[in-house]
């Protein structure tokens, strides 16, 4: 029996995921977590042989959760769920230590199919995210060029010293969706902090742009 535990914030998607499983004789679900700091409390205890994640939660999320689920868990392989399907994106999480990629309109077979293959070992990104990330050209832009106009401006705020919540009050948005949006610009940008992204913006001279 191969046993999953799923961490995604939204209830009716676990529920969804839990359905699709049950359907499987093979499979269980035996944890789930709605943020990254109840999977970093619970993964070390929860006897699972592979973690669906979500890329997007409350708290640490996306490319520094996998890291540190690999900390804790060297050899647990991680299969992503998420709604994000851009090569940058993908090829980030692969670089943090995610064993396979999936959109979340994947059809529930074929998600069945893939949870087999990457608990056994096996290593899995959608065919057409893959292509996009193979045949992915450079066009020649800095990282800071290939955010849209919110990232951009959800940037300047951010490495202005702005905190998640100023933000969120300035542009009228709640604060989760700025984490969201910073999680976004991490990953474009591939940076690991909020440290890197001011380095960044230093060394090409954006915070005077403000």
């Amino acid at each position: 029996m191969t046993r999953i535990f799923i961490a995604d914030d939204h209830a009716m998607m676990r529920e969804g995921i839990r359905r699709i499983i049950s359907g499987a004789s093979d499979l269980s679900v035996v944890a789930e977590a709605v943020d990254g700091k109840q999977v970093l409390q619970d993964i070390g205890s929860v006897e699972c042989d592979l973690l669906l994640l979500d890329m997007t939660m409350p708290g640490i999320s996306g490319i520094d959760l996998i890291r540190e689920v690999r900390k804790l868990r060297p050899p647990l392989p991680i299969l992503i769920l998420s709604m994000h399907n851009t090569g940058k994106i993908v090829s980030s999480a692969l670089r943090a230590g995610a064993n396979g990629y999936l959109t979340k309109d994947a059809d529930p077979q074929y998600l069945v199919d893939i949870i087999r293959k990457v608990a056994q070992g096996g290593r899995h990104v959608d065919p057409m995210i893959a292509a996009e990330i193979v045949f992915e050209v450079s066009d020649g832009k800095q990282p800071h060029e290939s955010l849209s106009d919110r990232e951009s401006q959800i940037f300047r705020l951010i490495v202005g010293g702005k905190t998640i919540n100023q933000i969120a009050e300035s542009l009228a948005i709640n604060a989760k969706t700025v984490s969201t949006y910073k999680r976004r610009i991490m990953e474009k940008m591939k940076a690991d902090s909020t440290v890197d992204l001011v380095r960044y913006a230093i060394e090409h001279h954006l915070i005077d742009q403000q």
